[in-house]
């Protein structure tokens, strides 16, 4: 009873930054994962329902203190108009007022799914445009090779492609930044639920970012190509939102596989 009131509080003090934070998840199309965070994380905490009732209850002094320091820290932020860090003392101040509930030994089982939830704040423009625009050369240079050796004469200027008829513009949604936040949240919780050993998880967090580019790769190639061809319709509207969701779904089926590889046990030999 006493967890559920202190939660409410906790809403209640939160409240003010739910509104924007909903808002740019719709607004923003990089941050449209962020809608199935915290069910993803209420999923995992109830995987976790009979370990933690078995858990003896016990509160912390260091959950307490890291609640006060979070508390203080959104204080600070939402003041001075810092929306970031405001963000992330909200699930730093959820998991100090568990671990100062339920105690140490519970705080180990519901650390992963709350710490999942920072994948639902948006990372700041800032940051998102200081790695956007290398990707973004780094894919127009890639996919202008691919496209030349395809006998399509080409020309390339930043992150420009010239062809014959037509040109197409690798912006910031064609980075390949949104596959790589989306593949790196499935790759984390893929590398949480795979079997013990650490070359499984690390094999499957080191591969979503190649996989996402990659992929992001092909999507601009393509594009090029049939924008060679058919003029640059096709890099606008329908066709280039059904492309980024191929581009997903590619990236989550190869994920997924590489998953079940890792995972596959050997059978043993029946004598």
């Amino acid at each position: 009873m006493r967890l559920l009131v202190l939660f409410l509080l906790w809403g209640a003090a939160f409240a003010p930054l739910f509104p924007t934070l909903v808002k740019e998840w719709f607004q923003h199309s990089d941050n449209s994962h962020a809608f199935l965070v915290p069910l993803i994380s209420v999923y995992l905490l109830w995987q976790k329902k009979t370990a933690l009732k078995a858990t003896p209850i016990k509160s912390s002094v260091i959950g307490a203190a890291l609640f006060i320091f979070s508390l203080a820290i959104y204080g600070l932020s939402y003041g001075g108009g810092l929306a970031f860090p405001a963000r992330v003392a909200m699930i730093s101040s959820l998991f100090g007022l568990l671990w100062f509930c339920l105690g140490n030994s519970s705080a180990r089982l519901f650390a992963f799914p709350v710490a999942f939830l920072l994948f639902m704040i948006p990372v700041p423009y800032s940051i998102m445009s200081l790695v956007s625009m290398p990707l973004q050369l780094l894919v127009t240079t890639v996919s202008a090779d691919l496209i030349g050796r395809c006998s399509i004469p080409v020309y390339r200027e930043g992150n420009m492609l010239y062809f014959m008829q037509t040109q197409l513009e690798v912006a910031d949604a064609c980075s390949g930044i949104r596959s790589i936040m989306s593949l790196s949240m499935l790759a984390l919780l893929l590398s949480y639920l795979t079997r013990p050993g650490w070359w499984r998880k690390a094999l499957l967090l080191t591969s979503a970012i190649p996989i996402a580019m990659l992929a992001n790769i092909g999507r601009v190639s393509g594009t090029g190509i049939l924008a060679h061809f058919y003029g640059d319709k096709v890099a606008r509207g329908f066709m280039h939102d059904f492309s980024g969701l191929i581009v997903f779904f590619f990236g989550f089926a190869f994920l997924f596989g590489l998953f079940c590889v890792v995972n596959k046990k050997r059978r043993e030999n029946v004598q």
